[in-house]
């Protein structure tokens, strides 16, 4: 029958007293007082007793003194110590029979298996990670005792202070244990209060905006940041010490941040203690340089900053680093840009310096490639700005690392370096830590163009460790059904090019707000390279089956009885057509992050060229830019930000292609928000049946056109409680026009065609038509959520309105 125990919270404090006594006890109890040999005696031999699961030599092995040894009472207590030590023995006894030492053993049992009661917060198999012991193992009170300590620290981490943890031991037989953790979770705690003392330029309500933590409030139920974390207190004392030194206090200083437990143990008080000494100015600007051929003069020109304006640490740093870089770039690998201040307290001025020296020749004699299990190490070797015999400097270290992050196959990176065989080598490791790349996903939501829909895909970004980009994905949606085949190879035969195949079905169904419905079949090569870090070029080549149709004719209108049919120009361009196109894009990328821009421009030069065989002929350009403005020094917050975005195209046709209002220019929907896709422009009316036929008031077929230009203003912004629901808000004024008729058989003046009357076209003039609304994005547990309402503030007549965009997805 097994039995049942409960082992305290003090077990180890307890075992590790009791081995103590009992090594003391062992090693001088009166017998062996008695029987201590003089010096000079020798052991004979060494009896074991009482072990069942660990061999006689391996007990042998442990032990200090050995056969031929002498009865030295050090080596003995040494030997005591050394067993106990292995953590196999509940209890060792030493003692001497004549010129044979026995040596009495008590094994520890076996952890037959491990078991967690009462956890709900966190699951099993995250418990398991952070405690030591395992199935099979050794089951000791030390190693107990020490892993309820980590489950504690772990509940503590999740801001459950008053959680507890009470190991249970079940014996078993055969010396065989079950050890069970009983858990009590209890209550998060979380932060009551926030206090700020010292403050005296910043409002306490500025401060709490600068911090990470917040006092809890019912609507924090999606977020962690009111939940005590000592590790984030220690960021939040550093979030205020940048905070202060980016508004001008030189002299800042952060007393104290401490946390403390409310007697109930259910909340933290939270106080910041800090001095923020005087705010100072930018005085004199000055570059002084050592660097052969490169004179002072030539270096201020890089000089952001301007006099008078509040010291700002962060952007002294940033000026030194990009002017470093900008001269690591042009021909002096080693240069170093440091930054010197000179206080004047009298005047709160800061004299500021930029020495720029020549650093150290450093060269890369060995690169090393760590902790990847599945990615090449040619794909990795490849990112990298440096090979064997390459200079090396803190900026390849630093791009090393943001392009080895930029994969996307790696959970951390980080780049270290060592000492080489001489003073000016040395040795450099990207250490990565592989994470899972295939990606199946299914998906639903809904989206103002297309309505709900649903998706599935399958992909995997790094096939076998190639690096290759592979995967099949689907879509079905109220107006649309889309099924595509893409691979893409990163570095191409071994060079810096990206190669990749689209396989794909579109069929759309437009009758939204048009009057037919769409079908595309067919595939694109596409090849691209860079020509530096910021430049690059793509090529695509597309050869695609086009219908549109799905419609009622004149005569359909008169047999069933349909009241209207679809403009003439629509049917004009009814049927199957065949696009052979060959399109590059060039662009030039200063943009600080290419997933969410804060700062920085991209600029993209586009053109399409269709007529390479197919039946449609027709060139198109296409000029695009934007510019992202961070707001730091005037809000004092990273959240703000402006975004302006400008572009422009025009097409033409050549030679005797079919010209089909598909490939139009739309302007609408998203390129100008609060109009309807594609509903600012040339437009139909509908005509009502044959042979009465009267325009349709209302009912128009949008045809697009042959020149557009749009432009865009937005403001980014948080909003109250935003961080914490992850809700961001903006502001924003879209322009656009778009005008010149590009029609199948041009524009008709009579009625005349197949019994078709003419309807006129109106819409057609590149006069502004401009919009401005609010818009909000929600990371919510269901999806991304995007809502745009705009109202116009200049159209058209008969443009076509959309109040409100809305869409949002989930992928699991």
């Amino acid at each position: 029958m097994a039995s049942v125990c409960l082992l305290p919270v003090i077990a180890a404090k307890a075992d590790a007293q009791g081995a103590a006594r009992g090594r003391h006890h062992h090693a001088n109890t009166p017998s062996a007082h008695k029987q201590r040999p003089a010096n000079g005696s020798v052991i004979e031999a060494i009896s074991i007793n009482g072990n069942s699961r660990i061999e006689t030599s391996t007990v042998l092995s442990y032990m200090v003194v050995q056969p031929g040894d002498n009865f030295n009472q050090d080596n003995l207590d040494r030997s005591l110590k050394t067993l106990y030590a292995t953590g196999l023995f509940k209890d060792v006894t030493l003692r001497r029979d004549g010129n044979t030492l026995v040596v009495d053993l008590v094994e520890n049992p076996i952890v037959n298996r491990i078991a967690f009661e009462g956890n709900h917060a966190v699951k099993d198999e995250d418990l398991r990670k952070e405690i030591a012991l395992r199935p099979r193992a050794v089951f000791s009170a030390q190693a107990t005792a020490a892993d309820r300590q980590k489950l504690l620290n772990l509940y503590a981490s999740k801001a459950r202070f008053g959680a507890t943890v009470t190991p249970q031991i079940v014996k078993l037989s055969h010396n065989r244990v079950d050890v069970i953790f009983k858990i009590n979770e209890a209550q998060q705690t979380l932060i009551n209060k926030i206090v700020f003392v010292g403050n005296h330029a910043f409002s306490e309500a500025r401060l709490a905006q600068v911090i990470s933590s917040k006092e809890t409030e019912w609507y924090r139920f999606f977020s962690s940041s009111d939940e005590y974390n000592p590790e984030r207190i220690k960021y939040d004392a550093e979030l205020l010490r940048r905070f202060y030194l980016h508004n001008g206090f030189v002299d800042f200083h952060m007393i104290n941040a401490t946390g403390e437990l409310s007697p109930d143990r259910k909340s933290f008080y939270v106080t910041f203690t800090l001095s923020e000494g005087a705010r100072y100015r930018i005085g004199k600007m000055d570059v002084r340089s050592s660097l052969r051929h490169v004179e002072p003069p030539e270096l201020r020109q890089y000089i952001t900053l301007f006099p008078h304006q509040w010291y700002d640490g962060t952007a002294i740093q940033n000026n030194a680093t990009g002017m470093q870089e900008r001269l690591q770039a042009t021909g002096h690998p080693f240069a170093m840009v440091r930054s010197e201040i000179a206080r004047n307290p009298e005047k709160h001025i800061v004299d500021l310096l930029f020495d720029v020296t020549e650093g150290p020749r450093v060269y890369v004699e060995r690169v090393d490639i760590n902790g990847n299990t599945i990615t090449q190490d040619k794909v990795i070797r490849r990112q990298l700005p440096m090979a064997e015999g390459d200079p090396y400097t803190p900026f390849d270290r630093k791009y090393s690392k943001a392009v080895l992050q930029d994969l996307g196959y790696f959970s951390t990176v980080s780049i270290d370096q060592t000492q080489g065989s001489a003073p000016d080598r040395v040795n450099v490791s990207a250490n990565v830590v592989e994470k899972p790349t295939g990606e199946f996903s299914l998906g639903g939501g809904y989206s103002t163009d297309v309505g709900i829909l649903g998706n599935a895909s399958v992909k995997q970004h790094n096939l076998l460790g190639t690096g290759i980009d592979a995967g099949i994905s689907g879509t079905v949606a109220y107006y649309e059904k889309q099924v595509d085949l893409s691979v893409s190879d990163p570095y191409f035969l071994n060079r810096n090019l990206v190669a990749g195949i689209d396989i794909y079905g579109i069929q759309n169904n437009y009758q939204t707000y048009q009057s037919y419905k769409e079908g595309r079949y067919g595939g694109t090569l596409r090849l691209g390279y860079s020509y530096n870090n910021y430049l690059s070029q793509s090529w695509s080549y597309s050869l695609i089956d086009r219908d549109v149709g799905n419609f009622y004719s004149p005569s359909d209108a008169s047999l069933y009885g349909y009241e209207y049919v679809p403009s003439i120009y629509v049917q004009q361009s009814a049927g199957w057509s065949l696009l052979s196109q060959l399109s590059t894009t060039l662009s030039y990328d200063r943009r600080d992050n290419r997933m969410n821009p804060r700062k920085g421009y991209m600029l993209q030069v586009a053109g399409d060229f269709a007529g390479l065989g197919g039946n449609t002929k027709y060139v198109r350009a296409k000029i695009d830019g934007n510019y992202y403005l961070p707001l730091d020094a005037i809000t004092g917050s990273h959240d703000w930000t402006m975004q302006f975005k400008g572009g422009a195209g025009y097409m033409t046709d050549w030679g005797d292609g079919n010209v089909n209002i598909i490939d139009n220019f739309y302007l609408g929907g998203q390129n100008l928000r609060g109009f309807l896709q594609g509903g600012a422009g040339p437009r139909s009316a509908h005509y009502g049946k044959y042979p009465n036929a009267q325009p349709a008031e209302g009912q128009e077929d949008l045809l697009g056109g042959k020149f557009i230009y749009t432009a865009s203003a937005q403001l980014n912004f948080p909003l109250p409680m935003g961080d914490d629901v992850g809700i961001s808000g903006r502001y924003f004024v879209d322009a656009g026009g778009l005008a010149g008729l590009r029609l199948p058989h041009g524009r008709l003046t009579n009625a005349a065609k197949d019994g078709a009357l003419y309807t006129p076209i109106s819409g057609d003039s590149l006069t502004p038509r401009v919009s401005t609304g609010f818009g909000i994005s929600w990371k919510s547990p269901f999806g991304l959520v995007n809502i745009d309402a705009a109202v116009p503030i200049h159209k058209s007549r008969n443009d076509r309105l959309y109040p409100i965009r809305f869409g949002f997805g989930q992928q699991f």
